[in-house]
C-alpha cells in the first residue's frame, strides 16, 4: 500500500485519479463485524492498514505480519490490577507498580519507606469514637467494684454502669489481656461477673450513656458500634450469648443504663455468640433524627447458679459515624486525655498514704470546718454528690499544731464546676474563723469523690 497524502477537499468535476484513490481514500478505518469478517473481506493486508472491530470494540493495525491493537508497550496494561480497590503506582522511575487497596477504614499516606512511596495506615484521629475510657484503662473508684444485687446504674469503670436485678450481686472487674494477636493494642478489659452462688435469672445491664452535646452528632446519621468480647469458661446466659445494643431517647444528659428504658428506642441491637477467645464484633444502622441522647448497653440474661469463671469481658467499645468500624482508638487518644475526660464526670482525690491532706479552709465553729477543694478538671455541671470511705475517723482536721479526727464523714457543703465546699466535723475545739487543714488521718484509703456523672 501507497504512502498516505494527507487530507484532499476534492471539487465538483475533479477527475479523481487512481493515485488520489491511493492516497487518500484507501486510508480510511474500515468497519467490521469482527475478526472473521474482516479476514474473509481483507486477505492480503498490507502493513499500516487499520480497523475496527465491533464486536470487541478494538482498533487494530496490520504490522506485516499480524493484527495487532494499538496498546504502546510502555504504556499501562489493564493486567496491573487485579482487585476492586488497587491502585497504580511506582517504585521508580517510569516503573509502574500495583498497590494493592487497604483494609476497610484505613487511610492513604506518603511512605518514603515503602516500595511504592505509599503506604495504607489505620484511622486514627482523637474524637472519631465518642466513647470515653472505651479501652477501660480508668478505674477512679477501684479496679474491683461490687455491685448490690438489685442495683441501678452503679458506676464501676470509670462512665461505664451496671445494673443488676434481683440474687445478682456482681463484681467488675480490671483485667489484664494477653492476646497480643486480636488486642494488640488493647492492655486492659472491664470483667463482669456474678458472685459465686447468685441464683438471678434476669438481666444483668452494662454500658455508658452519652451526654446530649455527644448524642447530636449521630442523629439522624448511619452509625457503626464495635467492640472485643470474650466469656469465661462458665458463662451462664443464654446460648452464651451477649446482646449489644444501642438505646436512642429525646432527654437530655440523662442515664440511659437502668433495667427499664421509658421513652428510649432501641435503635440497633444484635446477639453475638461469645467463645473464650477474643473477638471483635461489630454492628451498623441508622439513628433516628430527633435522637438527642444514646447510650450502648451490653445485656446478658443469666440463668442458673453462678460459679467460678461465669462473666465476660469486654473492652474496644467503639461508636463512630458511618457503616465500617475502623482500627480501635480512645476518644482523646491519650491517656491523660481519657483521665480527663472522666474527670470531668467524676474525680476522686485518694490520700495514698497516711495524713496526706485535701484540702484547707476555716472554722465555721467549734465543731465544723468548711474547706474548698479545688478539682482537676472542670465539672459538665455543678457536682450533684460526693461519696467517701464511710468511715469518719478516716479523716482529719489540722488546728495549727493539733490534729483531730473526724466525729462524721465529709459532708458537701457548695457545689460548683470548679471546686467544691466540704464540712469536716469534730466533736469539739475548734475556733470561729480559723484556719484549718483537712485531710485523711492514719490510714491510705480515705479518699473524696466528687461527682457530677449523667
Amino acid at each position: 500500500m501507497a504512502a498516505g497524502l494527507g487530507f484532499k477537499t476534492f471539487q465538483t468535476g475533479e477527475v479523481l485519479l487512481s493515485s488520489d484513490v491511493n492516497g487518500y481514500l484507501m486510508q480510511g478505518v474500515l468497519v467490521f463485524a469482527s475478526a472473521a469478517a474482516r479476514d474473509a473481506a481483507i486477505t492480503s493486508p498490507q502493513e499500516g492498514q487499520c480497523c475496527y472491530l465491533k464486536d470487541t470494540d478494538a482498533v487494530q493495525t496490520y504490522s506485516g505480519s499480524a493484527w495487532v491493537g494499538f496498546d504502546d508497550s510502555n504504556a499501562i496494561q489493564n493486567s496491573i490490577v487485579d482487585a476492586k480497590g488497587d491502585i497504580v503506582t511506582a517504585t521508580a522511575n517510569d516503573t509502574p507498580s500495583r498497590l494493592a487497596v487497604g483494609t476497610s477504614g484505613s487511610v492513604l499516606v506518603s511512605d518514603s519507606a515503602a516500595a511504592t512511596g505509599l503506604n495504607y495506615i489505620p484511622t486514627l484521629f482523637a474524637g472519631k469514637n465518642a466513647f470515653i475510657n472505651s479501652n477501660f484503662g480508668v478505674w477512679q473508684r477501684g479496679t474491683s467494684v461490687s455491685v448490690l444485687a438489685g442495683a441501678t446504674a452503679t458506676y464501676t469503670s470509670d462512665r461505664f454502669a451496671l445494673t443488676t436485678q434481683a440474687n445478682q450481686a456482681s463484681t467488675v472487674s480490671r483485667q489484664t489481656t494477653s492476646d497480643t494477636t486480636n488486642l494488640p493494642t488493647i492492655q486492659y478489659c472491664a470483667r463482669v461477673q456474678r458472685n459465686s452462688g447468685q441464683t438471678g435469672t434476669g438481666s444483668m445491664i452494662f454500658g455508658q450513656s452519652l451526654e446530649t452535646s455527644n448524642s447530636l452528632r449521630f442523629a439522624g446519621q448511619t452509625v457503626t458500634l464495635s467492640f472485643y468480647a470474650r466469656a469465661g469458661s462458665n458463662y451462664s446466659p443464654t446460648s452464651s450469648a451477649l446482646s449489644a445494643n444501642i438505646y436512642t431517647g429525646t432527654g437530655t444528659d440523662q442515664s440511659r443504663v437502668a433495667a427499664s428504658y421509658t421513652g428510649d428506642a432501641q435503635a440497633l441491637t444484635t446477639s453475638v455468640t461469645l467463645t473464650t477467645s477474643w473477638q471483635r464484633f461489630t454492628i451498623s444502622g441508622s439513628i433516628g433524627a430527633t435522637a438527642t441522647e444514646l447510650a450502648v448497653i451490653f445485656i446478658s440474661t443469666m440463668t442458673g447458679t453462678a460459679s467460678t469463671n461465669d462473666y465476660y469481658e469486654v473492652t474496644g467499645v467503639q461508636i463512630e459515624n458511618g457503616s465500617t468500624a475502623t482500627t480501635f482508638q480512645t476518644a482523646t487518644g491519650t491517656i491523660q486525655g481519657e483521665l480527663a475526660a472522666c474527670q470531668r464526670y467524676y474525680t476522686r482525690i485518694n490520700a495514698g498514704s497516711v495524713y496526706t491532706f485535701f484540702c484547707n479552709g476555716n472554722a465555721y465553729n467549734t465543731t465544723v470546718a468548711t474547706c474548698i477543694l479545688p478539682l482537676p478538671v472542670t465539672l459538665r455541671v455543678s457536682a450533684t454528690s460526693i461519696d467517701t470511705s464511710g468511715t469518719a475517723s478516716h479523716y482529719r482536721l489540722i488546728n495549727g499544731s493539733t490534729s483531730t479526727a473526724c466525729s462524721v464523714v465529709p459532708a458537701l457543703d457548695q457545689a460548683a464546676t470548679q471546686s467544691v465546699a466540704l464540712n469536716f466535723t469534730v466533736a469539739s475545739g475548734l475556733t470561729t474563723g480559723q484556719a484549718i487543714n483537712a485531710g485523711a488521718n492514719n490510714t491510705a484509703s480515705a479518699y473524696i469523690g466528687v461527682n457530677a456523672e449523667l
